[in-house]
């Protein structure tokens, strides 16, 4: 069997705070968007740039983890971030009976990378700080304190209650 992988990992500013609601079995989600840019000389020499807009959805997840709650205390516009997830397209009905489509992120790992432009993030001397949807709530909010060793490596932070034997 062949295996497939949807995977988003995109690095970007947030375009305006998050959207917080909760739906109606009780489950919170965060909504916000995030900008990326990529900048290129043309062939005349000028300096070109184009900003793409992500939208970003975060929900807390049925085990307890408060992911969208991480995002409503910690993320706000300006913020850099890093996102993991995965690509979901969508389409619904509006209130005109017009189909509408379209594509998220669903979020399923983040990490605060700085303070705001300007100088106005509280922990830029700081490690990053990183918060996984498998990650407990009172953990996920917490900086990677006693784990800088690892802290950049992916899967640093992951839940610690996996099944390896070593």
């Amino acid at each position: 069997m062949s295996r497939s992988l949807n995977k988003a990992i995109l690095i970007g500013n947030v375009g305006g705070d998050p959207e917080i609601r909760t739906v109606g079995s009780g489950t919170r989600v965060a909504q916000f968007s995030l900008a990326t840019s990529r900048n290129w000389t043309d062939q005349s020499g000028a300096k070109q740039e184009k900003t793409e807009w992500h939208r970003c959805v975060v929900w807390n997840s049925a085990r307890g983890s408060g992911l969208a709650d991480v995002v409503e205390k910690y993320v706000k516009k300006g913020e850099k971030i890093y996102v993991e997830g995965e690509i979901e397209y969508r389409q619904w009905q509006d209130k005109d009976g017009q189909t509408r489509y379209t594509t998220e992120i669903k979020v399923k790992e983040l990490m605060l990378l700085g303070g705001r432009p300007g100088g106005g993030g509280e922990d830029m001397d700081g490690p990053p700080r990183r918060a996984t949807s498998s990650a407990r709530p009172k953990s996920a909010a917490a900086p990677t304190a006693g784990k800088e060793e690892f802290g950049d490596f992916p899967g640093a932070l992951e839940d610690e209650d996996d099944d390896l034997p070593f």
